[in-house]
């Protein structure tokens, strides 16, 4: 390969202030926040600024048959953003604008760079919001697409792909299309939009997207509950559920996990002593309503419901602190991270199966000398459990046990995060071969020469 021609050519799509070359890129270009980084030295890092410089980079790197990898604000958890060596990383942070705001229809036209915290506040005044709520707020649109990113509201509001209505694509070969539109419902041909949510940028690059919005609710309230086991808590999810509540979050977290984020957000929540002496896991539940008659009815429904399942006490929290403890476990991948957490999984099963799983979970890392702690989306059977087993060999066997065991319960390896490269071995030896084989037709269609976000996800090439 010309490295001049090659530098040259993306100087002049977009403009020598817009790219970087190894060795001079920014760290922070290298790498996203997997417990696992790599050192990989791209051969540049490019901002471009529209689709059609897009399009013209997805052009030069088909002639010079160099990868391509696309980076949000790298806030992935499993190694999906982690650049090829010699390749190109396509950087959206310049592409961060709303296109389009139309109030009437609750729909936002946006470019991938554009980050949650960004799209809220520009929809502050307008009485609507985007609801999906993975946790980060400085991740970009870009990437919670490509890793479908679900979070917290889950339980009531769905996950990425539930609001996501039309995609602008640039193809590997440099073409631009359009799939889905700002409408609600399309019965026309096959659905690319849903394809390409999720597909962790092996496909093609996502350089806009339609949003499907939501109406703001006025009033809300967090309610804590303490629970003197954690099969208490995840066996009153489903009656939750189930009672018409329509909570906007159902969160569990375990005591440990509970001790470590609100120490580490030095946020005291007024548990009495004697029930904080008791308590082995809590539950957090938002509710949402219209009207603070409603909220009230709701709340007073919801706490005659778990004391009826074993609560040992209700607590409906001070906005402030409700605000706060919800922030706290926001950074719970963080406080793991900074405990030492070997592996943290966001492993899926079906809402009734948690208890079991749980129960296995624990067995499992008993038998191979792990420590476990977690916390999760309870409410539509998210697990997220932090590993504590510095031995890899060790851990990778625990770790497929595991696995396999929540996939037997109808479950999935990831939730939320992506297989990126950290899942990929458990993913592609415990996933049907046939279900493999189809996906790499598919691959194949859109990326016959592996060049869109290679070796990770189906790809078992090793990284050069």
């Amino acid at each position: 390969m010309e490295t001049t021609d090659l530098r040259n050519e993306l100087i002049a799509i977009v403009g020598a202030d817009a790219v970087t070359f190894s060795p001079g890129h920014h760290p922070d270009d290298l790498h996203d926040e997997t417990l696992h980084p790599e050192h990989s030295e791209p051969f540049a890092v490019v901002r471009p600024l529209t689709t059609q410089q897009v399009s013209d980079i997805a052009k030069v790197a088909g002639k010079y048959g160099v990868a391509l990898t696309p980076r949000g604000s790298g806030t992935g958890l499993s190694g999906g953003a982690t650049p090829v060596p010699g390749g190109i990383v396509v950087s959206f942070s310049r592409m961060n604008q709303i296109l389009r705001l139309d109030l009437n229809d609750h729909v936002a036209v946006v470019q991938p760079g554009i980050t949650l915290r960004e799209l809220g506040e520009a929809l502050h005044e307008s009485g609507l919001r985007y609801p999906v709520y993975p946790g980060e707020l400085s991740g970009s649109l870009g990437g919670n697409v490509n890793t479908n990113a679900g979070g917290m509201r889950a339980v009531r509001h769905g996950v990425t792909r539930n609001h996501v209505l039309g995609l602008e694509l640039v193809l590997v070969d440099g073409t631009i299309l359009r799939t889905g539109g700002p409408v609600m419902k399309s019965s026309s041909g096959y659905d690319l939009t849903q394809l390409v949510v999720g597909s962790e940028g092996t496909l093609a690059l996502v350089c806009e997207v339609t949003l499907r919005l939501s109406p703001t609710m006025a009033n809300s309230a967090t309610v804590l509950v303490p629970f003197r086991s954690l099969d208490h808590v995840t066996r009153i999810v489903p009656k939750i559920v189930a009672s018409g509540l329509e909570p906007s979050m159902l969160e569990y977290l375990d005591l440990v996990t509970m001790s470590a984020i609100t120490k580490a957000a030095e946020l005291e929540l007024g548990v009495d002593a004697a029930v904080a002496s008791e308590t082995a896991a809590y539950l957090i539940i938002v509710l949402e309503t219209r009207t603070s008659q409603q909220l009230d009815d709701d709340v007073m429904a919801l706490a005659e419901l778990v004391e009826g399942a074993g609560a040992i006490d209700v607590y409906v929290l001070p906005h402030g602190a409700g605000a706060r403890l919800i922030e706290a476990r926001e950074r719970a991948f963080w406080v793991g991270k900074a405990a030492g957490a070997n592996e943290i999984i966001d492993i899926v099963v079906p809402r009734s199966s948690v208890p079991v799983f749980l129960e296995e979970a624990t067995a499992i890392a008993q038998r191979h000398g792990a420590f476990i702690s977690g916390c999760g989306h309870v409410g539509d059977g998210n697990i997220h459990l932090s590993v504590f087993l510095p031995d890899d060999e060790r851990r990778a066997a625990m770790l497929l046990e595991l696995f396999a065991y929540g996939l037997g319960l109808g479950g999935q390896i990831s939730g939320e995060h992506g297989i990126g490269r950290d899942k990929q071995g458990p993913y592609l030896s415990l996933t049907d071969p046939a279900l493999l084989e189809l996906q790499r037709r598919i691959k194949a269609a859109f990326d016959p020469r592996q060049l869109l976000n290679p070796h990770r996800l189906l790809d078992e090439r090793p990284m050069p």
